[in-house]
């Protein structure tokens, strides 16, 4: 799921889905460089971006002008609670629904510092679901 923005009303921190094409597929990526420059004598005012992706960590980068269309990945912020892990599947209950889910995706910092019993946040974006950070007890 996503929805159509202007490149140029993005800005650092901000996720896009690149590369970019006109239908909403992608990679979903956290915009790191923003830059623009000015309107030239033949042509609109340009945009340079970088995006790192969330799920694989690649730079990718991408360059239109301030008022083309680009999708941008809607993200679905969850809290769990970790039930087990079994190598590098991790076995989530959703703190709401109560389901399970099992994720196999992990962000960097937090390999190895999971436990059974551990409260979550985990994000749901273009179908794939990543655990982002520990929450404090």
């Amino acid at each position: 799921m996503s929805k159509p923005t202007e490149l140029g009303s993005l800005k650092i921190g901000s996720y896009i889905l690149l590369p970019v094409s006109d239908q909403p597929t992608g990679d979903p990526c956290r915009i790191t460089e923003y830059d623009t420059s000015k309107p030239g004598k033949h042509g609109s005012a340009k945009a340079r971006i970088v995006g790192v992706g969330i799920f694989d960590g690649q730079k990718r980068p991408h360059v239109g002008p301030v008022n083309m269309q680009i999708h941008v990945p809607l993200i679905d912020k969850r809290a769990g609670q970790i039930i087990s892990i079994v190598g590098s599947n991790i076995q989530v209950m959703d703190s709401e629904t109560f389901e399970t889910i099992d994720v196999d995706m992990i962000e960097e910092e937090l390999e190895g510092t999971l436990e059974q019993g551990n409260d979550i946040e985990y994000w749901n974006v273009m179908g794939r679901t990543k655990i982002m950070r520990k929450k404090s007890s």
